[in-house]
């Protein structure tokens, strides 16, 4: 289904007055106003194919219905949102649960929404039916030559199929590691992940990035083989110009200060992009925003700060994704509040007085630092991205609209009650 322009107009207009006396704070007292609607407008948030349904625990799966049943159908899932609300204009693809039959085609149906392909994702954290080796011991880690190959192989693959779409960027996620001491050769992992790696990057076309996603634990507790920040940047390191970290908010222990990593990664040169999520112990997959919404703020203080540093452009220099999965939510309404949470942090950041930030710092002034910092994030600034939404033909409030048009039943109409998505 599709959402008609003149449903959005007449919900704005319904909420214009309310939203204007909203703005007009902003729109007469703060210089800032325009240019933060404006970087607003052009910051777009992938949505990643796979939380489009329901998720899940290993003890069970709840589906609401109405979820999407093949590679385009999520297209035009993704395409609701970016109707709603303006901000998700790409869609991350996992492969081999998204393979086009028709790239032309599929990519003719994602134009059609106003979306383009953003990083593709590889698999080798599960066994697909037909495939000749397991990854029950690792992928590319693996002491198999044999298995390490089938990997190489799959990854090269993904990036064919990223090329037939239009992306530009593989991000790899290995769920290797160990589970018990002794296991594993430590030395001999990484050599063989590198090695793997490296063939991998020599197949990336000359304007291709590689992501390097690391996580602390999970599938494996005793080791993981990129498991935190240092061996991603290691790993891209040493693999060449084109390799980056990528950052998953859910994938570090708990308490880990995140925007110190991020800024060492930028200060580096080596950091590629988020998968945005929320997390209360580890990697839960939580709506963004919801557990921890000052430290997502401070996470956005240190981009914007290191990124403009280096001259880089916000909306592009970087992959914005969301990485999140629920069991208990509508996976569209809860990919909406990810992305308005994003948004919100963002435009708090962008008001950090970095001039009088600084000269609290060589003062060595902690308390005029701190001051500084929550005075953005108390600040409400969603009259802000309701007008960057309003300007860019979003509507004001996505989600009210969501369910004033019934969209879940419209979907449940269309496609059943009893629909899985594909994917985890």
């Amino acid at each position: 289904m599709q959402i008609e322009r003149e449903h959005i107009a007449d919900y704005n207009q319904s909420q214009l007055e309310g939203h204007q006396r909203k703005l007009s704070y902003w729109t007469q007292e703060v210089a800032k106003a325009e240019p933060i609607i404006q970087k607003l407008i052009d910051f777009q948030i992938a949505i990643p194919s796979w939380a489009l349904g329901t998720g899940g625990t290993r003890f069970g799966r709840f589906p609401g219905g109405g979820e999407p049943r093949s590679l385009e159908e999520k297209i035009e899932d993704v395409g609701l949102l970016h109707a709603l609300n303006r901000a998700s204009g790409a869609i991350s693809l996992h492969i081999p649960w998204d393979i086009p039959t028709d790239p032309q085609a599929i990519r003719q149906l994602a134009a059609k929404h106003g979306l383009r392909f953003d990083a593709v994702n590889s698999n080798t954290f599960q066994d697909q039916p037909d495939q000749h080796h397991s990854y029950k011991f690792g992928s590319l880690q693996h002491t198999d030559a044999a298995v390490r190959q089938q990997a190489i192989d799959h990854n090269i693959e993904v990036i064919r199929h990223g090329v037939a779409l239009g992306s530009d960027s593989l991000t790899v996620w290995l769920s290797d590691g160990s589970c018990f001491p002794g296991q594993l050769n430590f030395r001999k992992a990484f050599d063989r992940t590198l090695g793997s790696l490296a063939e991998i990057y020599a197949a990336l076309p000359n304007d291709w990035k590689m992501f390097v996603e690391y996580k602390a634990f999970e599938p494996n507790f005793y080791s993981m083989t990129v498991g935190d920040w240092g061996s991603s940047f290691l790993y891209a390191s040493k693999l060449g110009p084109k390799a980056y970290t990528l950052v998953d908010l859910g994938h570090h222990l708990p308490n880990a200060n995140i925007e110190q990593i991020v800024a060492i990664l930028l200060h580096q040169g080596k950091l590629g992009g988020f998968h945005f999520n929320d997390s209360k112990y580890g990697d839960d997959d939580l709506t963004v925003g919801s557990i921890r919404p000052y430290q997502l703020f401070l996470i956005f203080a240190e981009l914007i700060d290191g990124m403009d540093a280096r001259g880089m452009n916000h909306a592009k220099d970087l992959g914005w994704m969301i990485d999140a999965s629920h069991n208990v939510k509508d996976p569209l309404e809860d990919l909406l509040q990810s992305v308005e949470a994003i948004q919100i942090a963002y435009a708090q950041a962008l008001l950090v007085d970095r001039e009088a930030l600084e000269e609290a710092r060589e003062a060595n002034d902690p308390v005029r630092a701190q001051e500084i910092l929550q005075e953005a994030f108390r600040t409400d600034v969603r009259p802000l991205v309701a007008e960057a939404r309003r300007r860019a033909g979003g509507a004001l409030n996505p989600l009210a609209l969501f369910r004033s048009l019934n969209i879940r039943q419209q979907l449940i109409g269309e496609r059943g009650a009893k629909t899985v998505a594909t994917g985890l």
